[in-house]
């Protein structure tokens, strides 16, 4: 078992996820959840490879029985958190507000949106010691033509983010809500096919920009 302190990541096996597993790695623990068993795997070796450790969860967020059991076993062994990043997103076809298909949109909400409205009640308990952090992504698109959807969920999800971060303003855990620069993910490619991939940023760099503007990778909290 790792003596460094655990970090969850909810959508850890590819893009930014997985890209943020790996710049914490030389300091954390990494606790990586996903739905894609090869993505995790393939984390880990990288992880392994550079000296790190994970522990692999390969589960649907959607899935509430799961989530809590996760949950408890990290109460059982670490006995909490001090870091919660929660970059899973789904992304769901384009289309006009008036054409938008109900399996999408409610796929969409299912992941975005209810999933963190589950998870925040059951991370919660988990980050209680002094400094620990929730970390939520941005990625605006409301009023963007054909973005309905995508924007809604994403929308609702940073709104719930906002409220607990503003209901624990004083007592913690500390809530980051970021917005990522442009990157080269397989989300991105779903909504902009044909893009110039050369001009946007790289994951890991962006990943490290973004740790280090709340103080990480380092041995604790900033």
């Amino acid at each position: 078992m790792s003596d460094q302190k655990p970090a969850l990541i909810t959508g850890a096996s590819r893009g930014l996820g997985a890209a943020l597993a790996e710049a914490l790695a030389p300091c954390r623990h990494i606790i990586a959840v996903a739905r894609t068993t090869g993505g995790l795997e393939e984390l880990d070796d990288r992880i392994q490879a550079a000296g790190g450790s994970a522990t692999l969860a390969p589960m649907d967020i959607t899935q509430t029985d799961a989530m809590a059991h996760l949950c408890r076993s990290v109460y059982d062994r670490w006995g909490g958190l001090d870091l919660w990043l929660h970059p899973a997103v789904h992304a769901p076809p384009l289309a006009p507000a008036d054409h938008i298909d109900t399996r999408h949109w409610q796929k969409t909400n299912a992941i975005v949106a209810t999933a963190t409205a589950g998870l925040i009640p059951m991370v919660a308990p988990l980050l209680r010691g002094p400094g620990a952090a929730a970390v939520f992504f941005d990625d605006p698109h409301t009023g963007d033509k054909f973005f309905g959807a995508y924007a809604a969920a994403k929308s609702a999800q940073i709104a719930l983010a906002r409220a607990w971060a503003a209901e624990t303003a004083r007592t913690g855990p500390k809530v980051h809500i970021m917005t990522p620069g442009r990157m080269p993910t397989a989300t991105r490619a779903r909504f902009f096919p044909g893009e110039d991939r050369s001009l946007l940023a790289d994951p890991m760099d962006e990943a490290r920009r973004l740790l280090a503007e709340i103080g990480l990778p380092r041995d604790g909290i900033g």
